[in-house]
């Protein structure tokens, strides 16, 4: 029996909105797939890691460079290696895992960190900081802007100089690391931490990558200056 031609229609009809459910849910299970296991985007709440980075900062980071996880479970399926010293990374804050938290590795497994008179030391080493300007915006009156080299990475850091800070020394456990903010007067980081000194590595979320996008409020111009910013 030949089908009429409103039977033909509602059949192909049907085959369409199948073609976009199907299109949709596709779409859905990858964009899932892509966020749980390889990038994701952040926006920074907080001015902990002024100058590197800023309030209104959009980033992607990168989930996938540390290994693979189980979600919801924080453990590695595959780790393909561990951060480093100078990396930015996204984890799971110590005091409540709901928040996520993003500050600098200052040190890894086995390090000894001090503070002594505001001079950061890894293993007993002054970390190299060399003076580079001045920094002030709405928050920060007058802060001193350094050149810190830890590990192989260089990048910027800044101190008010208001107090002379001791810290230390303590010594980074086994898949653990210490994390500071490039803002060192103004960061709450494993300095100040009441429960738990040091991040897991298992609560990292990834390595942060680039900036996609900034901008604070609809009150302001975005900030094209730091679209695309690869971040150190």
């Amino acid at each position: 029996m030949e089908k009429t031609g409103n039977e033909i229609k509602k059949i192909k009809k049907k085959s369409t909105l199948r073609e976009y459910a199907e299109a949709l849910a596709i779409a859905v299970i990858l964009a899932l797939f892509i966020r749980t296991f390889i990038i994701q985007a952040f926006k920074i709440p907080s001015g902990s890691m002024k100058s590197t980075l800023l309030i209104g900062d959009h980033l992607l980071v990168n989930k996938f460079i540390y290994g693979i996880r189980v979600p919801f479970i924080d453990k590695y399926i595959i780790q393909f290696k561990k951060p480093e010293r100078g990396d930015v990374v996204v984890f799971k804050w110590p005091e409540d895992e709901s928040k996520d938290f993003i500050k600098r590795v200052v040190g890894i497994e086995g390090d000894t960190i001090e503070i002594k008179d505001d001079i950061l030391y890894v293993n007993k080493k002054r970390v190299e900081q060399t003076f580079s300007g001045k920094f002030t915006d709405e928050s920060i009156r007058n802060a001193d802007i350094f050149e810190e080299v830890i590990g192989d990475n260089k990048h910027f850091i800044l101190d008010q100089l208001t107090k002379k800070e001791n810290y230390g020394p303590v010594t980074v456990p086994e898949n653990s690391i210490f994390v500071m903010g490039d803002n060192r007067d103004n960061s709450q980081d494993s300095r100040y931490w009441e429960n738990e000194t040091f991040v897991k590595l298992e609560k990292i979320k990834g390595k942060a990558l680039i900036i996609y996008w900034s901008w604070t409020n609809w009150k302001s111009w975005p900030r094209w200056n730091r679209f695309l910013k690869i971040i150190r």
